[in-house]
């Protein structure tokens, strides 16, 4: 058991109270010694580096490089992606891979190059090997973007798994992000982020580490462009990141660095280069497009850890009603179980779940469950008892069942990575087109989507709430989001209000707490905040159409829905650095308050001009402005010329249009919702343009544009 495990188990004993506190020690020494068992122990080990080339083996796409001490594969595949992987490492077997390696590109061919060593030349990027075993990737125009040394072994002398290191650099003005869900980002500053999923035994804020989600996906963004690198690796490790530095006057530059250390398993990476929209088109392409969530999933959901009763569901329900607040779906945490065991209800305080669920299906207000993957280790429990006759649990090196504890006490986990376990468990509930997890790794997104986890409450809560939701994005995760309110405290009203206003703005709106943290009803909060609260619930009614079509495009090219702000224009060094605000799609940007008593707020614009959606004021990019941020709103921009499906006050969909600058065009995407998901999805394309003193908007039906049928209003004209 190493520090950080000792600390968060501590952590719960105070948490959860002495006996189940006490358990969790209990489990986290006994995985200590399932890991001292199963694992071998370090002892003499010796090192070891590929040394000089000394044959080489063309093949489809690249070939194989073979060193003094290792050999290493390159390939270059037909959608653009670039494999290589050392000491025979293939591109699968692969948790990650959506449906195995692509083809490989046999335009792409492993020539010589200088000073003896050997390249492949693609269509986004060339890979230049050295003869020693550094791995160069350049663009097109010979830039380099990332340059690994040679890796290191460490190779126990008596046999065994190796651990190993992957040193790199990048270019000095280069950023780092990624690596899944981190609460100091986006950006990843100078330190060393670990490789372990991992519930951090408590609340979360800003630069706890690591958490929930994380994964060995790195996207670098440079003056030169953008690349992402995976190493395919699911071992715990380590990564370490140093930004470089340019040098002033005639000093020189420092390098960006990158440390990769993996406690075995391949050294295997995937790289793909190109602006930020081709790399995770690719990165979808190779892992899976994001799964779509039903557009009620887009609404606002609204949870607690301990409703107690359906009494109580109901009540809120009615509140919500009652005060003229939009609610698309409820969420029921672990308490309504019987006493925590998964697939059990609670008779007594809900003792007729199906008919609650029926009921408020019929308001149009979903019914979510929890699913608790920890199936309490006790003879006679029925789901533990059919695991066991199915072999569906996890089991250690030795053959014995793994136990852990979980809120049911002594707990047993099904083996995903077993097909058979994954059938027994699919056999125990219906599949859900809707589905979210709190873990997960790379791929994940293929399956659904995300929340934060217990965020802690108070202003950094929050800020760390956006960093996780950007930085899932980057990693190919686009459906995510906060507890709004953070999870374990008791919000003030500006704290909660400004989350709130946040939350309306991201994919997944979720109201969330603890009940010992008090409630997260906006109606608890004074009738200002529920004012506000409630514009903010009509205007994310009022923009779901958008977020349909945000939610299509990104499952068709892997786009988040929440974007950085140097999304389209990642050479902006300014842009890079900034942190505090994101573009919702192509159309919006949003400016969320993160901070006490701030009711205006200054903000750096991407190039373009950008209107003030509530005061129609227009403001030029790039550069620095300052914007209005009442305690009734947030500030939206939109992007100038863009077409905004939105719902109109009928129900409908109409468009709304801001007008694009003088001599400019513009344009946007509409896709409707196609209802349980499944169907093909139309999409409409609209193009804006000038002619005299008018803007047009035309559907652009790929044999010139035509008027569009439905109903548009044009914002943004002056005078």
């Amino acid at each position: 058991m190493n520090g950080r495990d000792l600390v968060r188990s501590v952590k719960a004993v105070g948490m959860v109270g002495t006996a189940q506190g006490l358990r969790t020690v209990r489990s986290s020494w006994r995985r200590w010694r399932a890991d001292a068992t199963g694992l071998a122990p370090r002892r003499a080990e010796r090192a070891r580096v590929p040394g000089p080339v000394t044959e080489v083996e063309p093949g489809p796409g690249g070939g194989v490089v073979r060193f003094a001490r290792s050999e290493l594969r390159v390939r270059v595949t037909t959608g653009g992606a670039v494999f290589w992987g050392w000491d025979g490492a293939e591109p699968e077997p692969s948790y990650a891979l959506a449906c195995g390696s692509p083809e490989p590109d046999p335009r792409a061919v492993l020539e010589p190059d200088k000073e003896g060593g050997w390249r492949v030349v693609s269509e986004r990027a060339t890979l230049v090997v050295s003869r020693q075993g550094a791995v160069e990737l350049r663009t097109p125009g010979g830039v380099m973007l990332r340059r690994d040394l040679p890796p290191r072994w460490w190779e126990p002398v008596e046999g065994g798994t190796a651990r190993w290191v992957q040193r790199s650099q990048v270019p000095a003005d280069a950023r780092f992000f990624g690596l899944g869900g981190r609460s100091g980002g986006p950006r990843l500053r100078n330190g060393t982020y670990r490789l372990w999923n991992t519930d951090p035994g408590g609340s979360f804020g800003p630069g706890d580490d690591p958490l929930y989600i994380t994964m060995p996906v790195q996207m670098v963004v440079a003056d030169a462009g953008a690349h992402l690198v995976f190493h395919d690796n699911t071992w715990e490790g380590e990564v370490l990141v140093r930004e470089g530095e340019e040098g002033a006057g005639s000093g020189h530059d420092r390098v960006g660095s990158c440390e990769v250390r993996m406690g075995g398993g391949p050294l295997r990476c995937w790289v793909m280069a190109g602006t930020p929209a081709r790399v995770l088109h690719t990165w979808a392409s190779l892992t899976g497009p994001p799964a779509l969530p039903p557009s009620w999933a887009l609404g606002h959901h609204h949870a607690r850890w301990g409703f107690g009763s359906e009494e109580e569901v109901r009540r809120i329900v009615a509140g919500y009603r009652e005060h003229g607040l939009p609610l698309d779906a409820m969420h029921l945490d672990i308490d309504h179980y019987e006493a925590h065991q998964v697939f059990t209800v609670d008779k007594e305080r809900f003792p007729q779940l199906p008919r609650l669920a029926d009921e408020l299906r019929k308001d149009g207000i979903r019914l979510v469950s929890i699913v608790d993957p920890a199936v309490k280790a006790e003879p006679g429990v029925g789901t533990y008892d059919r695991g066991v006759a199915a072999d569906a649990f996890v089991r250690d090196a030795a053959g014995r069942l793994v136990r852990g504890v979980v809120w049911p006490g002594e707990a047993v986990y099904p083996d995903f990575t077993d097909p058979r376990a994954r059938k027994w468990w699919g056999r125990l509930y219906e599949e859900r087109p809707f589905l979210f997890s709190r873990s997960g790794w790379a791929g994940m997104q293929r399956y659904g989507g995300t929340w934060s986890g217990d965020v802690s409450t108070g202003w950094p809560g929050l800020r760390a709430s956006l960093s996780l939701v950007l930085g899932l994005g980057l990693c190919g995760v686009p459906y995510s989001g906060p507890d709004v309110g953070g999870f374990d405290g008791s919000p003030s009203p500006e704290l909660y209000l400004r989350w709130f206003q946040l939350g309306a703005y991201l994919p997944l709106f979720r109201t969330h707490a603890a009940i010992t943290a008090g409630r997260r009803e906006p109606w608890e909060f004074g009738e200002e905040v529920l004012g506000h609260a409630r514009v903010a619930l009509v205007e994310r009614r009022r923009l779901l159409p958008y977020f349909v079509t945000l939610a299509h495009l990104a499952r068709l090219t892997g786009a988040p829905y929440a974007r950085p702000l140097w999304w389209g224009c990642p050479e902006d060094r300014a842009l890079r650095d900034c942190e505090d605000a994101f573009l919702l799609g192509d159309s919006l940007l949003v400016a969320p308050v993160l901070e006490s008593g701030a009711r205006v707020r200054a903000l750096r614009l991407p190039p373009g001009r950008w209107y003030d959606t509530a005061t129609g004021k227009a403001y030029e990019g790039p550069g620095q402005v300052l914007v209005d941020a009442p305690l009734s709103r947030v500030p939206v921009l939109a992007r100038a010329g863009t077409v905004l499906p939105v719902r109109g006050r009928d129900g409908g969909l109409e468009l709304e249009v801001w007008a694009p600058a003088e001599g400019r065009v513009g344009g946007g995407l509409v896709i409707a919702d196609t209802g349980d998901g499944w169907g093909k999805a139309e999409i409409e394309r609209f193009t804006t343009r000038w002619s005299g003193r008018r803007v047009v908007v035309e559907r652009d039906s790929g044999e010139g544009g035509g008027a569009t049928e439905r109903p548009v209003r044009v914002r943004g004209l002056v005078g």
